[in-house]
């Protein structure tokens, strides 16, 4: 079938399995450009690894380390007469190059929140690895259903305390305008708490740990964001910044139950990219919009293969041990929090408007950006040429 992006909101329904592969094999193909991670991972499970910063990590320490792995992600094969998901033919390509590298690495497909899903990961590392001394928390997802409790719980992208009014762009056509988000109630930050915050993460930690498949000295880390003072309203100080500060929480707490054994746990903070979670805040592509114009005129900008490569190289597992911040946190957002930076990001920003944003910002990156991760837009590839949407993944469960 000849397959064209489909799109709805923030979402693009469709995916292209030959330009997600290509995807892949261009982020293989940087961290293979680069120098190998010494003392890396020996052994890894990644939960949440079908894309965006899990997939990254999964590339980085396969191709820079030599890693097996596994990876843990949600089924999303073909069906309906519908291309599969971007994630199931990202996690093909990786797959299949990873086996032609002579890299062991599995994959096990699940709702990550469930016991099941557990169950199933720890069963296969005790058979196929023995232990993972590295796992990568990497999961995104608008609810959870509590294995405990059975309940489903939504979260929200909301202000708090207050109505929020900014402005925001449609990214498909350019058009900016004015948006108000109406407050966070109690219960709704609580659920967004309790999906995007790090009670499952410990969940995973305690399973595997009690499966006895987590090493001695392992170490686990999970992704956040802070952002700078434009998103604050409506990330870190909003609902979702409520999940973030118990996702700390609960990386100090795993922290000191690791250590005693030689381990270690860190949040991530990461730097504002285009990702399908990104997509969906209000406000936030219109300042990454900014960000990009001004990062890459610096030539300091970075995608999650780089970001993610540099966590690893010269943060988790540098010579002279992994620099953190007051917060014992791991900040690869450095760059994209610079004075310089953020003082020409503001004034971009005063200064937006329909008429202006592609000069004034690199809109036209983002929303080609937005497409590449469902493996539209990439080079080298014919999109007007027949592809078989049906692709098998080796090694999965």
């Amino acid at each position: 079938m000849i397959i064209k992006p489909r799109t709805r909101g923030f979402i693009c329904t469709t995916a292209h399995p030959q330009g997600c592969a290509q995807q892949v094999q261009q982020q293989i193909n940087y961290v293979k450009e680069h120098a190998p991670i010494a003392k890396g991972p020996r052994k890894t499970l990644v939960i949440g690894a079908s894309a965006g910063y899990g997939l990254a990590s999964r590339i980085v320490a396969a191709f820079g380390a030599g890693s097996s792995t596994v990876g843990v992600y949600r089924q999303g094969e073909r069906a309906g007469g519908r291309p599969a998901s971007a994630g199931w033919y990202n996690s093909a390509a990786f797959e299949k190059a990873a086996q032609a590298a002579g890299l062991q690495s599995y994959s096990v497909t699940g709702d990550a929140f469930s016991d099941e899903t557990k169950q199933k990961t720890i069963e296969l590392i005790r058979k196929e690895l023995g232990q993972v001394d590295l796992v990568i928390y990497s999961v995104a997802s608008a609810r959870r259903t509590n294995p405990r409790t059975g309940e489903t719980a939504n979260s929200v992208l909301k202000p708090i305390g207050k109505p929020y009014t900014n402005k925001t762009v449609n990214f498909h056509d350019g058009v900016v305008s004015p948006i108000t988000i109406e407050p966070a109630t109690e219960d709704e930050i609580r659920e967004t708490v309790e999906v995007m915050g790090g009670d499952d993460w410990q969940l995973w930690i305690d399973a595997l740990r009690a499966g006895g498949v987590l090493a001695d000295d392992a170490t686990t880390i999970s992704y956040s964001y802070i952002g700078s003072q434009i998103t604050q309203a409506i990330y870190r100080e909003g609902s979702i910044g409520r999940a973030k500060d118990h996702l700390e929480a609960t990386a100090r707490q795993l922290n000191e139950q690791l250590g005693a054994t030689g381990g270690r746990a860190y949040v991530t903070v990461s730097k504002a990219l285009v990702t399908q979670s990104s997509s969906a805040i209000p406000v936030v592509p219109l300042y990454i919009s900014a960000l990009y114009k001004v990062m890459k005129e610096k030539g300091i900008h970075e995608g999650c293969i780089e970001q993610t490569y540099r966590l690893f190289a010269e943060r988790l597992y540098a010579e002279q041990g992994t620099p953190v911040d007051a917060e014992g946190r791991i900040r690869i957002d450095d760059w994209e929090l610079r004075d310089d930076v953020q003082t020409e990001v503001a004034h971009i920003w005063n200064e937006l408007t329909t008429d202006n944003i592609y000069q004034l910002t690199d809109l036209e990156g983002y929303r080609r950006e937005f497409f590449q991760l469902f493996g539209f837009e990439t080079d080298g590839v014919d999109y007007e040429a027949d592809v078989d949407p049906n692709v098998d993944i080796p090694n999965v469960l």
